[in-house]
């Protein structure tokens, strides 16, 4: 078993220390948040009283911080106590600059690194379901593998440094764009008349269909296990969203790509979370659309 040290124990870091804890690794914890600090004690993990002495001395360290700006601080920060072929596993969301130079940190401390963002919420990590996209050299994927598959369900190894990041940042511009799509035409059919069971039914098995529909379907009733059934309560909050989507707006501008969609996707949730809906489930963005009336 390993020593992992792992820094960021919010909603999504804690739970996924907890699960390196019950696969039997000595995980030592750190967070700012004291209430974080005792769910990670609760739940297993020694707790470090700083970000260098979390990291000294571990075989792994994995990290799951809110933006690019804290995961370079913390890697720069600890860039002398990372031993050697030591690793470092990189679960943040973040800028692909950011995510590049957490790399060259690791690198030239002489550890391995890997950007591995997830997919799955609040519910993946807890249930260890999450998907893994990663990025790093062939001996950096493989040595994260197994702690990865410890914390979640599936690993796709999607190339190189920063490869990850770049994957994370496609997938959640298409969640964005097809859960808008999805709340958009369930407000309508209520509109038209059509009850909420009645469409999915239809949009489940017919070219409509996607995850915001089958899995995440913004209205209630359909999909028990969707937070429409239980007040948008966030398993993936609005604020998160409208981060991401900047991201991807940022990639955009940065390699020239024509994203329209994904830039009106952002200006809606930004709409969204400017109204109070930041900390609302992002498939809660409906309740912004059924409150708008169409005056074209």
């Amino acid at each position: 078993m390993a020593t992992i040290g792992f820094i960021g124990l919010g909603n999504m870091g804690g739970p996924m220390a907890a699960n390196l804890v019950k696969a039997g690794h000595a995980v030592t914890g750190y967070d700012l948040s004291q209430e974080a600090r005792a769910a990670a004690a609760d739940a297993g993990c020694a707790i470090g009283a700083t970000v260098i002495e979390t990291a000294e001395d571990k075989d792994i360290i994995v990290t799951m911080l809110p933006a690019g700006t804290h995961v370079v601080a913390v890697f720069e920060e600890i860039a002398d106590v990372i031993g050697s072929g030591s690793l470092a596993i990189e679960c943040s969301t973040v800028d692909i600059p950011s995510a590049q130079k957490a790399h060259e940190i690791a690198a030239s401390a002489g550890a391995l690194s890997v950007d591995a963002p997830v997919s799955g919420g609040i519910m993946g990590a807890i249930n260890a379901t999450l998907t893994f996209m990663a990025g790093g050299t062939a001996q950096a994927l493989d040595a994260a593998t197994p702690i990865l598959e410890t914390m979640g369900a599936k690993v796709v190894r999607c190339g190189d440094a920063t490869a990850g990041q770049a994957a994370k940042v496609c997938n959640n511009m298409i969640l964005a764009i097809t859960m808008i799509g999805t709340a958009e035409a369930f407000e309508m059919g209520q509109r038209l008349g059509l009850t909420n069971q009645a469409l999915f039914d239809v949009v489940s098995t017919a070219s409509g269909q996607s995850w915001s529909t089958t899995t995440y379907c913004p209205v209630p009733g359909p999909v028990p296990t969707s937070p429409a059934n239980n007040d948008y309560k966030p398993g993936f909050a609005a604020e998160l969203m409208l981060k991401d989507l900047g991201l991807s707006q940022d990639a955009a501008k940065q390699t020239g790509a024509y994203t329209p969609l994904g830039s009106h996707a952002r200006e809606l949730y930004k709409e969204f979370c400017s109204q109070g809906g930041g900390n609302v489930d992002f498939s809660g963005i409906i309740k912004m659309l059924a409150e708008t009336e169409n005056k074209g």
